[in-house]
């Protein structure tokens, strides 16, 4: 199964639906930023991504992602960190690529800011 070769960095289509109030809705890519120790837990059922959209804002939390044969996006996006969830695996439809290793940096410095780390 695809979903046991999830790694921390990767991009993933993701069926939002059904959501509640302003979350995600339908299929759209995600951010997985979950640590590959439970990613690669065939026991742990979960990941934790941030929502990735084409739509980004002027606020530091919106970090860009490139269109590049790494990601597989095909617009630019931007990865918005401060929609941090919890999603199970089963939400994971297939795998668009990884993004590189210094805008997940950024990510990873814009998600502390939002958990006040």
């Amino acid at each position: 199964m695809a979903r046991a070769n999830i790694s921390r960095g990767d991009l993933w289509w993701v069926n939002w639906s059904p959501g509640r109030g302003a979350e995600q809705t339908g299929r759209r890519p995600a951010l997985v930023v979950q640590t590959d120790a439970a990613n690669h837990n065939p026991r742990y059922p979960n990941t934790i991504v941030v929502t990735v959209s084409t739509k980004g804002r002027g606020v530091p939390f919106h970090v860009p992602v490139g269109v590049s044969d790494e990601s597989g996006l095909t617009s630019p996006s931007f990865a918005k960190c401060e929609q941090l969830l919890t999603i199970s695996k089963e939400r994971l439809e297939s795998r668009l690529g990884n993004t590189s290793e210094e805008e997940l940096a950024q990510v990873d410095e814009e998600l502390r800011l939002v958990v006040d780390l």
